[in-house]
């Protein structure tokens, strides 16, 4: 919001030195409102060009020649990336859009459920008892799988005879203004699209059978407003994620479509998490265009601790910048197993049994604390590793370079200093595996969304996916997560919105 400053009503009364003050200060806030103008205007300007980039290539679908169900997704896209545009853009201008068009009623077959709200007290301030002489009634469409109800928000008008006043209970706030679905209905859709991977044309056949078939693009509207709304919560995690020392790193390729060309390209799934050993349990993910190394700087920024990831180069100049690189003995093991399940490779076999070592004794310190860990880990899992570093520089020297044995002994050799890394860090986990955990339900998903609609498209997803992964891995259903979230996220002051993260959430009741 831009600041305003009163001016005195003494002004022929103040000093030069007071005169030149407010000046001052007058100068400060005009040159923060200019400031902010122009990123409202940079920004307002960005969308509009977005706005009309998604109308060309809407109205040319049918040109495009898309395959039916790359058409039905594309479409889905375009209806989702639209309303989270206008209402990017409502926030920006601090109105509401305008000229919404008047929908049909709920079917009356539906079975209701009447919520009355009415004011904590009848009686008027001149002391008069109110009398009720109307109300307001609206209707919120709420679903519960196989079957739809509808909730009516009965709100009692109360006038009072003798002094003329009205008194109405308010309107109980909603995350989207005026909207017919129940944050039950909104958190059922966002489970579906991005924890059971229904693209939305199916589950408007979903709905049919129910007794009610949502359009298609009345529920990408839902899903693109839901997407900005639930923006500042994943922003949060990820301030907090950034204060943690130790974080995991993994990309994943994901295909996004080109509408220009009618196919899809390759874009990537960035992931991070907390480290695994820490209390806290945190995932995001970061849709990106490619699997260029700026996206991975982009998203870490400032953040200097230890970075737990594979050999991929996107990660060196992070580490160049002063990110301490961990190396995962995940991947050094999975080259000697390829080499022994193909060959039978006995240089192979002794690797993956020094290996084994290591693990049996990260089984056993996997519970204790992380001085503990260390301790043990210097104890225990140094002689091995030193062992294992001897052997792999004579079994080196006896291999013809360019072999499938040189190959995997390499990695190790060249890794070496990343890989040992965790045996001084009682933080540290061995491996990266945490993180490749998390990544698992997008290679499963992506089978059926077949690709992103848009870049836009992607980061909403990602972000969503962030919230509803991170809440599984805190134990919570992710439904009445996002159920009880929704609800909550119109009244919640800014200040406390970390109350609402997935490894500090209380249902309602409970908080």
């Amino acid at each position: 919001m831009m600041s305003v400053m009163t001016l005195p009503a003494n002004l022929d009364q103040l000093s030069a030195d007071e005169l030149r003050e407010l000046v001052r200060q007058q100068a400060e806030v005009i040159t923060r409102n200019d400031r902010e103008l122009n990123w409202r205007k940079i920004k307002i300007d960005k969308l509009t060009h977005e706005v009309a980039y998604y109308k060309r290539h809407y109205f040319g679908i049918k040109a495009e020649r898309l395959p039916l169900e790359q058409g039905q997704l594309f479409e889905e896209t375009l209806a989702a990336d639209m309303a989270a545009i206008t209402e990017e853009l409502a926030q920006l201008s601090e109105t509401k859009p305008r000229g919404q068009a008047k929908r049909k009623p709920l079917p009356l077959e539906l079975p209701r459920t009447e919520i009355h709200h009415e004011p904590d007290t009848t009686t008027c301030a001149c002391g008069c008892q109110m009398k009720r002489i109307g109300e307001d009634v609206a209707e919120k469409l709420d679903y519960t799988p196989g079957t739809f109800t509808v909730e009516r928000h009965i709100r009692g008008k109360w006038a009072c005879s003798e002094c003329e006043s009205l008194v109405q209970a308010p309107v109980p706030a909603h995350v989207i203004d005026k909207g017919i679905p129940t944050t039950g209905l909104l958190a059922h859709v966002l489970i579906a699209k991005y924890l059971d991977h229904l693209p939305l044309y199916r589950q408007e056949g979903i709905f049919g059978r129910a007794g009610l078939p949502i359009p298609q693009s009345t529920l990408a509207e839902w899903v693109g407003q839901m997407g900005v709304t639930l923006q500042p919560l994943v922003d949060a995690l990820k301030t907090e994620m950034l204060s943690y020392p130790v974080l995991h790193a993994d990309e994943t390729p994901v295909a996004m479509l080109d509408p220009g060309k009618g196919k899809t390209h390759r874009a990537y799934l960035w992931s991070y998490s907390i480290g695994a050993f820490e209390p806290i349990k945190a995932v995001i993910y970061d849709f990106a265009d490619s699997r260029a190394g700026k996206h991975a700087q982009e998203f870490l920024d400032t953040w200097r601790g230890t970075l737990v990831c594979d050999d991929y180069a996107g990660y060196k100049a992070l580490i160049a910048d002063g990110v301490t690189e961990a190396g995962c003995m995940a991947h050094a093991r999975r080259k000697f197993f390829e080499l022994y399940a193909n060959n039978q490779s006995q240089i192979a076999e002794q690797a993956l049994l020094y290996i084994q070592q290591l693990y049996q004794v990260e089984r056993e310190v996997a519970e204790l604390s992380p001085d503990e860990r260390q301790q043990i880990r210097q104890a225990q899992a140094k002689p091995i590793l030193d062992e294992f570093h001897d052997w792999l520089t004579r079994h080196r020297l006896q291999v013809p370079n360019g072999s499938s044995t040189a190959k995997a002994i390499d990695y190790s050799l060249k890794r070496w200093t990343a890989l040992v890394h965790y045996i001084g860090d009682g933080q540290v986990p061995i491996d990266n595996n945490w993180i490749e955990n998390r990544i698992r339900p997008i290679a499963t998903g992506r089978k059926n969304w077949l690709f992103a609609g848009s870049l836009r498209a992607g980061k909403r997803a990602a972000a969503i996916m962030s919230l509803i992964q991170s809440a599984k891995l805190n134990g919570h259903d992710p439904f009445l997560y996002l159920k009880d979230i929704l609800s909550r996220l119109p009244t919640q002051p800014n200040s406390r919105i970390g109350e609402l993260l997935p490894h500090r959430w209380l249902p309602e009741s409970a908080a």
